[in-house]
């Protein structure tokens, strides 16, 4: 048992992300390999799950590409991710978004919750 931890701990990344939950917008930076180049792809969408814990915890973003659903899911400790940036915070009160997957249109969008800053 000792030795897998040892092992995730050695490939663990160690990056600091920000905070997001199901039902937020956010941008995924990620680095691609193609032959020797090598590219930074953000992949922006809404976040339908998060899962796991730990090292081992992933999230699932969902985006839209030509009236095609197309879904991903990124392990939270990936040495390709460059950043996560947090878009829009959505208002949601499911922890599993999977209904978005039968909606269209106006109906698929999520709410902004509205965020007070006093300066």
């Amino acid at each position: 048992m000792d030795l897998i931890k040892v092992a995730e701990e050695a490939f663990a990344t160690g990056k600091e992300f920000p905070s997001f939950k199901s039902g937020d917008t956010i941008t995924v930076a990620y680095r691609i390999k193609e032959g020797n180049k090598e590219r930074v792809q953000q992949y922006r969408g809404v976040v339908i799950k998060i899962g796991g814990h730990g090292t081992k915890k992933r999230f699932t973003v969902r985006k839209m590409s030509d009236n095609i659903g197309v879904e991903r899911i990124f392990p939270i400790e990936s040495p390709f991710i460059d950043s996560i940036v947090v878009n829009k915070v959505g208002k949601v009160r499911r922890a599993k978004l999977y209904y978005l997957r039968g909606l269209t249109g106006k109906k698929a969008r999520i709410k902004e919750k509205r965020v007070n800053t006093k300066a």
